[in-house]
């Protein structure tokens, strides 16, 4: 029962993170559903403990992959893009050290 709570978990934390991504595009949010949906069908029958501890942490890696590294982008006109950064994904600036800290 537990591993089927932490599969829930991931599954629907993955479809939070699809609606979070890929905020006000209709086709990347479909794109995104059916793609989770058909994975997590296809090893619905899965029985083996260890592939599903495998499945598991692979859905929880893609999810933070989706969370911290993917940047919706929207063609604007032939040759230009507009950025649409998440707030999650704006860093503080930190300047350049050309002299690296002495380790204690």
């Amino acid at each position: 029962m537990e591993t089927r709570l932490k599969v829930l978990s991931v599954f629907k934390a993955l479809h939070r993170t699809r609606m979070a991504v890929f905020k006000d595009d209709n086709r990347a949010l479909t794109a995104a559903r059916l793609k989770i949906n058909e994975e997590f069908r296809k090893n619905k029958n899965e029985t083996s403990e260890e592939n599903i501890k495998k499945m598991i942490q692979m859905g929880s890696d893609v999810e933070v992959v989706l969370r911290e590294d993917v940047v919706q982008v929207e063609h604007i006109r032939e040759n230009t893009v507009l950025l649409r950064p998440r707030e999650s994904l704006l860093k503080d600036n930190v300047p350049y050290c050309d002299q690296p800290g002495k380790k204690s």
